[in-house]
């Protein structure tokens, strides 16, 4: 495990859905980052952090990583090829597929480093805990609003029964990018991209690491980020709250 200190984040600022929105489109139009430069970038420091969080113990360190069908499912094909380089052995859930070129390749590079996909999740949550360590939440990225469609009510209804440790990419799934969700899953551990969103306030697990090191300043002081600094190479930065107050400003 990295013996990068924690980082306060009192004075970080969290971001509302529109602003989230904003920076990722001045990230492509203005700064000129490809969306698969990002995902890449993402999932890595994601990978990196699920490792920082949970070191291979064994052999035998089996992840379910379950991806929905737009950009947070593409940062978990791309976590879940980086876990396999780091010798973990991820499973892959991707039950809503897109044609677009971009998730096509990433689903063929996972394949080609003997990634299994599963078709469906197995029809008990104490099966999903027999079978796994961890749980790699990847559906649903700060992009969502609105109800729940098919298959997935039913898929986080299950995850939420598991037992097993849930790490969630930017926004644990299912929950208000900005209000979180008391009824909705309950990560042990969160990675936000870029910076946090306002519903990590409501965040209550045992690790919060920032990741996605690629913010340039420039943009970073025009939004007052206020980012913690990274130690050394690390792509991710574990933060902490100074108090049990997690009212931020």
């Amino acid at each position: 495990m990295s013996s990068s200190p924690t980082r306060y984040i009192n004075k970080m600022k969290y971001l509302n859905q529109k602003e989230a929105q904003s920076i990722d489109e001045e990230l492509f139009n203005e700064y000129k980052f490809s969306l698969d430069q990002l995902m890449e970038l993402a999932g890595f420091s994601c990978a990196s952090a699920i490792a920082n969080a949970y070191p291979k113990t064994a052999s035998s360190m089996k992840i379910l990583i379950c991806c929905g069908p737009g950009n947070n499912g593409g940062d978990g094909l791309v976590c879940a090829r980086h876990l396999k380089l780091f010798g973990y052995k991820p499973t892959i859930f991707y039950p809503k597929r897109t044609d677009k070129r971009i998730f096509v390749d990433l689903v063929t590079q996972c394949e080609k480093m003997n990634i299994p996909f599963l078709d469906c999740l197995p029809t008990e949550s104490k099966l999903i805990d027999f079978n796994f360590n961890i749980i790699v939440d990847a559906i649903f990225g700060f992009s969502f609003s609105g109800q729940l469609r098919a298959p997935f009510g039913d898929i986080l209804e299950k995850l939420k029964l598991a037992k097993i440790p849930i790490a969630s990419i930017d926004v644990p799934s299912g929950w208000n990018v900005e209000h979180g969700n008391p009824d909705g899953l309950q990560p042990e551990f969160l990675i936000s991209l870029t910076a946090p969103k306002l519903c990590a306030r409501y965040f209550k697990g045992k690790f919060h690491y920032l990741g996605g090191r690629f913010v340039p300043d420039t943009l970073a002081e025009k939004y007052e980020l206020n980012l913690p600094e990274y130690q050394g190479i690390d792509p991710f930065v574990q933060l902490k709250h100074e108090s049990n107050d997690k009212t931020i400003n």
